[in-house]
């Protein structure tokens, strides 16, 4: 029995042990094999029913839609970035910018606001200069005009440059956006600065408080500053050209200030208008008044002779520059017939 039990034993072939788990892994990998198979074959049949999308396309095709998704990606990954130009001086004036933004100028210079210009024969032929005039409401509208009206008249002189006050220049996004157009911190060195290389300037003396002027005192000229522009006008050795400008504060009529949530965003106050905030974000655009500009005879200051009386000349110089520009402002007023023309 040992014999028969022995041969039994070597001749028993022993079955391999039937493992569930390693049957799933192998249908899994067999369908993962065949589901990627079927993918390659859709590819390929979708590829060989649409067009190649880097092949030239032909005039009697239609929109390439490959080749426009492909555009509309690489815009949008350098979006703000392909727009902005490299020439821009040490200011930031961007002339692409400028280039781009005439036609919008033009349109508010001759359709919108449909800009009366008086007195061009007062511009002085050699720059640069520097352009004193009324302060015209919050937005520095005035600025940008008087700019733009000054560079059609004079291509050959250059675009002014036009000071734009502290508490507008330093809020967020402010400062880069109209540096690309041609405003500048108003200060005494930038002032300097620019005459020194010969691009004319244009201020406004009063400030914050011919800005913050209500509906009421409009075009009643503040108190100018302590002779700022007389002073760079004088150690610079640029005439001064003043200008008053009719129609820009009724642009954004300021009915009454409200001072507290302004505190709260850093402002001056906050300007109450029969458009903002009735209207939200759409009452910022400016009402489409008649404006007139009035070009003033230049006035050329010498250097004063005795230093002792320096500031008594500066001083009595600001005051008669402010009646010049309050007379000119007069005569823009009589020239209107009314605030819409």
């Amino acid at each position: 029995m040992s014999d028969g039990q022995g041969g039994r034993e070597d001749n028993v072939v022993k079955l391999p042990v039937h493992d569930p788990a390693h049957d799933e892994d192998v249908l899994d990998d067999e369908r993962l094999e065949a589901l990627r198979l079927a993918l390659e074959d859709l590819r390929r049949e979708v590829r060989a029913r649409l067009p190649d999308p880097k092949a030239p396309r032909r005039e009697d095709e239609g929109i390439d839609l490959f080749a426009l998704f492909d555009e509309l990606r690489e815009r949008v990954s350098t979006l703000g970035m392909s727009e902005r130009s490299i020439e821009t001086d040490e200011f930031g004036l961007d002339r692409q910018a400028m280039s781009r933004a005439a036609p919008l100028l033009d349109f508010l210079l001759e359709r919108y606001w449909r800009v009366d210009v008086v007195g061009t024969k007062n511009l002085p032929t050699r720059s640069p200069c520097l352009f004193v005039a009324n302060r015209s409401g919050l937005l520095p509208y005035d600025g940008a005009m008087l700019s733009h009206v000054v560079q059609r008249l004079l291509p050959e002189a250059g675009r002014p440059r036009f000071m734009v006050a502290d508490w507008l220049i330093t809020l967020p996004f402010v400062q880069p956006f109209l540096a690309r157009y041609g405003g500048v911190r108003a200060c005494r060195e930038n002032a300097d600065r620019l005459l020194r290389t010969g691009r004319s300037v244009v201020a406004f003396p009063e400030g914050v408080k011919g800005a913050a002027k209500s509906f009421a005192e409009r075009y009643r000229l503040k108190r100018f500053g302590r002779g700022g522009v007389v002073r760079a006008a004088i150690e610079n050795g640029v005439p001064l050209v003043p200008v008053g400008i009719v129609g820009a504060e009724e642009a954004h009529p300021v009915l009454f200030k409200s001072y507290l949530p302004a505190r709260l965003l850093g402002l001056p106050f906050i300007p109450v208008t029969p458009t903002f905030p009735l209207l939200g974000p759409l009452g910022f655009l400016p009402l489409p008044t008649k404006w007139v500009v009035v070009f003033g005879e230049p006035v050329e200051l010498p250097l004063p002779e005795d230093a002792d009386d320096e500031e008594l000349e500066i001083s009595q110089c600001t005051a008669e520059l402010r009646e010049r520009i309050q007379a000119l402002v007069e005569v823009g007023l009589d020239r209107r017939s009314s605030i819409w023309g």
